[in-house]
């Protein structure tokens, strides 16, 4: 088939912004984006995708493509590579990116048991607000390959959303009931390739993260973690000895959280809310699965998703296909130079 009867997962479409004026204000502030860069930015994506011998499908749509043009400033060059690096990462490191399908019972099990949800309001920046609970995986009932689909379930449906793709996120981690067992999902090798694949290659913004309840036999855990990111979001990161020191902080509007957090409305509520967002998002996480890179013409370094290979040509991703899943990415299975 030659590349002009590719049928894309999604064509090229017509864009017209619905974003408010004072989003719009923001975007041009914090992104450079108005109506004339978008445009040809966009023309320029696409026509490079289309002749791109490394990307044999992708999404076409403007919605898709601004996630990478927003999160590299319009820097028509940086969101080529991030592009390139995501869908070759869809495919080597599957278990985060592929078949992620709220159906799933493990996911449905996970998500009615708070750990990762999306408060309903955004903050009085525009923010969307996602809380974070480890403390309720269980280790026994799920596997790290269950930790990495749900997390790829959440933040794919709220990268759909272009406010998001603007404004950015508000992160909040409890870590009650986290203990020093919860360091065996993954290894230290592990840890370093999904930390720094997600930061340069998932387009989210990350404009503040809060910690809670971090347990001090964990510290060098959290050390270690801070180590992996970059200086502008560790600059972006607040530590809280327990609920109360976050409340009086006042840095996020408490009413904004589950009533368990200061807040008003029952945190069994938010998340009903939020899981109907994520069914609604449902068919266009699974049209993802269409994507298709050309690995043959990647390193070897690349696919597995070497920090080198990140840092020498920007092209990063996880691990091999792997039986005991039936999907690809065992994270177990990770070599890591």
């Amino acid at each position: 088939m030659s590349r002009a009867e590719i049928k894309w997962v999604t064509e090229p479409d017509d864009y017209e912004c619905t974003l408010s004026e004072e989003t719009q204000a923001i975007a041009k502030e914090e992104l450079r984006e108005d109506k004339n860069t978008r445009d040809q930015a966009l023309a320029s994506i696409r026509e490079w995708i289309m002749q791109n011998p490394k990307i044999l499908n992708c999404r076409l749509d403007a919605r898709f493509l601004l996630r990478f043009l927003r999160f590299k400033k319009f820097s028509v060059l940086q969101a080529q590579e991030a592009i390139q690096r995501y869908i070759l990462l869809r495919q080597t490191f599957g278990i985060a990116f592929n078949h992620l399908d709220i159906r799933i019972p493990m996911m449905q099990d996970l998500t009615d048991l708070g750990y990762l949800f999306a408060v309903p309001k955004r903050d009085k920046l525009g923010r969307r607000i996602i809380i974070a609970r480890p403390g309720v995986f269980d280790l026994e009932q799920f596997t790290n390959a269950d930790m990495c689909r749900i997390h790829g379930v959440v933040y794919e449906t709220l990268m759909e959303d272009e406010d998001n793709q603007v404004r950015g996120f508000v992160h909040i981690a409890d870590g009650q009931g986290v203990g020093f067992a919860y360091l065996t999902l993954f290894t230290i090798k592990e840890a370093v390739r999904i930390v720094k694949n997600g930061e340069k290659t998932l387009p989210m913004r990350h404009k503040d993260v809060h910690v809670i309840n971090v347990h001090p036999s964990m510290k060098f855990a959290v050390d270690f973690g801070l180590s992996l990111i970059s200086e502008k979001i560790r600059k972006r990161v607040h530590f809280y000895t327990n609920l109360d020191e976050f409340l009086k902080a006042d840095l996020v509007d408490k009413e904004l959280m589950p009533k368990e957090y200061g807040g008003t409305i029952p945190m069994s509520e938010m998340i009903a809310s939020f899981k109907k967002e994520l069914f609604d998002a449902n068919p266009t996480l699974l049209s993802h699965d269409k994507m298709e890179a050309n690995e043959d013409l990647f390193s070897h370094q690349a696919k597995i998703g070497a920090v080198s290979a990140l840092k020498r040509t920007g092209t990063n991703c996880g691990s091999e296909g792997d039986s005991i899943y039936g999907i690809t990415g065992n994270f177990r299975k990770l070599e890591v130079d």
